[in-house]
């Protein structure tokens, strides 16, 4: 039996490397000779890239047929170049450095000589093509936008470059991946798979027909189709009332954290980057430093957050247990610390509680409850780390984990963080600025307005999302699991109640929609840049946040416009009216509408460039954008309701 098993053994072994022999001799081999074999051309066969969709079920993004011309360089023979670059739309320059180009990445393999030919390029070319040997034309698809809406959201596909391919060995060189927004967090599921033809070429170089027969052909794998949670309606309506403005606005559905509309402004049409133009208009785009287009505010735009992160104050003084909601605290039109002075627009003698703090946004007040916050135990050290920890845990100061590829963490101080300034320690004064939302923090517009998701969710939210299905499969549960904040549920109510009252008496009772109870906080924040390396005041920022409605919330809103004045100026508006679009599908407030269309901001941030002296927030001019871009507005803004 020992013997019978020793030989059945051997004999195993030996089928095993002879297997493997031939594997490694014939099989591969013979593979490895079609990729060499100067007499069969390989062609990627590319597949049509995923749809996207957006929540409700309107196509947002599909595909164009494109032709592009390719080149193996090593098969490139003589031929009437003049004639070649003439077809192309190229000269004899651009040609050369092109073939350069081709030829250092591979001599053999095929690179894009020139890519987006137009149909009517392509069906002149094509006929001729047979005369320029190494030269041949690949069809594949482009992206086709079907709003002029959401570069931001959607971004746009690209060619890659070498530390693309470096990277990712899926990619050769002249192939297209997304390079921002959606098309960029979802590359792999969008992007599908290739194929791959082995076509027959005869002995004048001629095309005869598929090797064996297609046999070894691998077919493509188209992309996935992908929903994302905008609402392409509110999307669109938001960026037309962010015209002549600069900014970011970001509304939260906070039952699920998905993203309802994500406006950065200035925006563009996203077909403007699609096509031979692309690089073109890129660079354009880039290349505007004062307006930056391609700087996603939303996202990217780090910003103090004012008067909303009172808010956070109050709820922190509540779970600390240094305040109550009943508890007062006397105004005396601003806060005295040393001999420092905050003011504050209270007149003198008010005593505010919590909520009615809340409603007219006293500074004096959420001074004194930040200074018992840090204070609490006696040391102030001790108590900015309790204070930031608690900030942290509604998602401030980080990246929150949403599926987008751009991005800032924000800021919230610590002890360590003032270690560099206060070496030893601090007292609570040094640092009362944080009371009213500016010194050092910093949040994004997705920071604010997920915080204030967290605060109508009573306590908790959902990491912020664009995609909702991916054909129809289940989205990474990261995003379907709740985040718990540090606060208990009790202590929102009062902060809530606050809220309502801004709108029902206090800084945007003037904003108020029928039959909608909207929660909101305004906000006004410094700004300062420097001109000629000198410090200078700006116009103030105009800052909101908003949900509604009170009970069983819909949406959580934050706008922040530039050099905007005053939190209901103009961020106040906007939020009014997003709030109305998404719980009614119609606006009430069209005195609002048609306030936001008249008025822009161009003239604030054309100042610190005039070279002349200016003002800064000035409370009785306001500029109208001129007639015709006001009856632009109007005309679109028709178009779209209709």
């Amino acid at each position: 039996m020992r013997k019978f098993l020793l030989f059945l053994s051997v004999i195993s072994v030996g089928f095993i490397f002879i297997g493997r022999l031939f594997y490694l001799q014939v099989y591969t081999a013979s593979e490895h000779d079609l990729f060499l074999d100067n007499a069969i051309r390989k062609v990627y066969d590319y597949p049509k890239r995923g749809f996207v969709y957006d929540r409700n079920g309107e196509l947002l993004v599909a595909n164009q047929p494109s032709y592009d011309v390719m080149v193996i360089p090593r098969e490139v023979d003589s031929f009437n170049i003049e004639e070649f670059c003439k077809l192309l739309k190229i000269d004899t320059v651009q040609y050369n450095k092109t073939l350069k180009q081709a030829t250092n990445y591979s001599p053999r393999l095929p690179s894009v000589f020139v890519s987006h030919l137009s149909k009517e390029d392509y069906a002149v070319l094509q006929e001729k093509m047979r005369k320029y040997e190494g030269f041949y034309i690949q069809k594949r698809s482009l992206r086709h936008y079907q709003r002029s809406i959401g570069a931001n959201v959607l971004g746009d596909i690209g060619e890659v470059n070498s530390r693309d391919i470096t990277s990712d060995s899926y990619y050769t060189m002249g192939d297209l991946m997304g390079k921002q927004g959606v098309e960029a967090s979802y590359e792999d599921i969008l992007r599908g798979v290739k194929g791959l033809k082995f076509i027959q070429k005869d002995r004048f170089n001629r095309d005869i027909g598929p090797y064996k027969e297609g046999k070894l052909d691998i077919l493509p794998e188209q992309g996935k189709d992908i929903t994302i949670t905008i609402d392409a309606k509110l999307q669109e309506y938001g960026e037309l009332l962010m015209q002549n403005k600069r900014g970011g606005v970001i509304a939260i559905e906070p039952a699920t954290g998905e993203i309802l509309a994500m406006v950065a402004a200035p925006s563009y049409d996203p077909n403007i980057l699609v096509g031979r133009n692309r690089s073109k208009n890129f660079t354009k785009l880039y290349n505007d430093k004062k307006a930056n287009p391609l700087f996603n505010r939303s996202l990217q735009g780090q910003y103090e957050p004012g008067s909303p992160f009172k808010l956070m104050n109050a709820l922190i003084g509540l779970q600390e247990g240094v305040i109550t909601p009943h508890e007062t605290v006397t105004c005396y039109a601003g806060y005295r610390y040393g001999n420092r002075f905050m003011k504050c627009h209270c007149y003198i003698g008010r005593r505010n509680n919590m909520i009615s703090g809340i409603q007219e946004s006293c500074n004096a007040y959420f001074a004194t409850v930040y200074r018992k916050i840090l204070d609490k135990n006696g040391n102030a050290s001790d108590g900015i780390d309790v204070w930031s920890k608690h900030a942290k845990s509604f998602g401030l100061g980080n990246f929150l984990g949403y599926d987008l590829k751009v991005g800032q963490p924000g800021r919230i101080p610590d002890r360590n963080y003032y270690k560099r300034v206060y070496p030893n320690t601090f007292y609570s004064t040094y640092t009362i600025s944080n009371a009213i939302g500016q010194g050092e923090i910093a949040t994004t517009p997705i920071q604010l307005a997920n915080m204030i998701a967290a605060i109508a969710n009573r306590g908790y939210y959902y990491t912020p999302h664009i995609i909702k299905s991916i054909d129809g499969d289940t989205i990474p549960k990261k995003f379907t699991t709740r985040n718990y904040t540090s606060i208990d549920k009790q202590h929102f109510e009062p902060v809530i109640e606050g809220m309502h009252q801004v709108y029902k008496n206090g800084t945007a009772k003037w904003l108020q929609v029928k039959d909608i109870d909207i929660c909101g906080k305004t906000g006004t924040v410094e700004n300062f840049t420097r001109i000629d390396g000198e410090r200078k005041q700006l116009t103030d920022h105009s800052i909101f946040v908003a949900f509604a409605p009170k009970e069983n919330p819909k949406i959580a809103i934050a706008v922040f416009i530039e050099n905007g004045y005053w939190g209901s100026r103009f961020a106040g508006k906007v939020a009014s009216l997003m709030i109305e679009k998404h719980i009614k599908d119609e606006i009430t407030r069209t005195d609002l509408e048609d306030w936001l269309l008249r008025y822009g901001l161009e003239n604030e941030y054309e100042k610190p460039y005039s070279g002349k002296p200016f003002n800064i927030n000035d409370k009785t001019i306001v500029h109208p954008v001129d007639d015709l871009e006001y009856e632009r507005l109007k005309k679109r803004l028709q178009q779209f309701k209709n």
